[in-house]
């Protein structure tokens, strides 16, 4: 038997190149830009991993579990590093940033999240690109959550390394991600006896077998049905306009906000300042006594397509996510999500002002 999806032609060199070049123009910049054949893990964990080694001095900022990750793999590489952790509430600052190059001149390799959607903060890239270009260091940036609901803006922000993946903001599939590499980054890595070579994690192979042959032919197959999502999200994008998206995403965000705000019952925003919430998912603080993961479980029961989730780990006593991206970041995927909320609250015997809450949202929405 036969299916549309099963019976496709194979995805052709060309085609992907073009794919490649689609997304670069998505991020701001002229850098190469590799279409990783995974998800966004694959082309974070490799290209920390072509860059650093022994020598790497590094400084890496936590506002989020990837934070985390990323400092444990720097580790894993023989490199030195400096921790920057915040409180997952806030952001960090450029001032913080400048403070940290300025006790420790001698890193060369800053690592940092644009937005952790997981803690739902966002950090000021602008600014802190100043900050690490002025001091000579590679900028890696993990742009995954950002990228479609914020600006990013690769080239001047003076990013070096920028992972983006196209399941959340974007509305595309999980199976692929992309990086862009600056020419400084290909040199650390060509300069690195560790960088990750013949291998699923090299950058380099891309780099040496694909674009320096003219991107003719391929290193291996294809994941072919995401690649045509990728190029079908890109599309959509293009066609919607990213500032229509993006604009999309900080309505749904103060929307959230504010009704959940106007709910009462004890619920707040998790993030305490406005400016430091990210536009891609509201993070919120349950009351004492209420489990987050409980109260998601009990709203989720009338309607399990609201974009609702509890918090990982540890935070999945406290914090309630509505992940307001991509084809949820419109008015009814908000409202439905408070009214959950309020209705599960209010079962629970906490006194909440729904109507107000719903009110609060839709004048909130810009």
């Amino acid at each position: 038997m036969t299916h549309p999806f099963l019976d496709l032609a194979p995805l052709s060199a060309a085609r992907f190149a073009t794919v490649a070049d689609r997304v670069a123009r998505l991020l701001r910049t002229r850098n190469d830009v590799v279409i990783t054949q995974g998800e966004a893990l694959l082309p974070l964990e490799g290209a920390i991993r072509g860059c650093a080694g022994p020598e790497t001095v590094a400084l890496n900022v936590i506002t989020g579990p990837y934070g985390q990750t990323f400092g444990d793999w720097l580790r894993d590489c023989g490199a030195t590093v400096h921790d920057l952790a915040v409180p997952f509430h806030t952001a960090v600052t450029a001032g913080q940033i400048s403070e940290a190059l300025a006790e420790h001149p001698e890193i060369d390799f800053v690592s940092l999240v644009h937005a952790e959607a997981a803690t739902g903060n966002t950090n000021p890239v602008a600014e802190i690109g100043e900050v690490v270009r002025e001091h000579g260091a590679l900028f890696y940036l993990d742009a995954v959550a950002s990228v479609g609901a914020e600006p990013v803006l690769t080239d001047a922000w003076g990013v070096d390394l920028c992972v983006i993946g196209a399941q959340k903001a974007l509305g595309g599939p999980a199976g692929v991600s992309a990086v862009s590499v600056s020419e400084r980054a290909w040199a650390r890595m060509a300069a690195n006896p560790r960088a990750p070579r013949r291998s699923y994690l090299s950058l380099l192979d891309w780099k040496e077998r694909w674009i320096d042959r003219g991107r003719t032919a391929l290193l291996h197959a294809p994941a072919q049905l995401e690649m045509l999502a990728l190029d079908a999200c890109v599309e959509r994008v293009e066609h919607e306009g990213l500032e229509a998206l993006m604009a999309r995403h900080a309505a749904a965000a103060a929307a959230t906000r504010a009704g959940a705000v106007a709910l009462g019952g004890g619920l707040e925003p998790y993030v305490h300042d406005a400016k430091d919430a990210a536009p891609v998912a509201t993070t919120l603080r349950t009351p004492a006594g209420v489990v987050a993961s409980e109260l998601v479980a009990r709203a989720l029961a009338a309607d399990p397509a609201l974009p609702l989730a509890a918090g990982g780990g540890a935070l999945a006593a406290e914090m309630i996510r509505v992940n307001h991206y991509g084809r949820d970041a419109t008015p009814g995927a908000v409202q439905g999500s408070l009214a959950a909320l309020g209705s599960a609250l209010a079962e629970r015997g906490v006194e909440v002002d729904l109507a107000g809450a719903l009110r609060a949202a839709a004048a909130a929405w810009k």
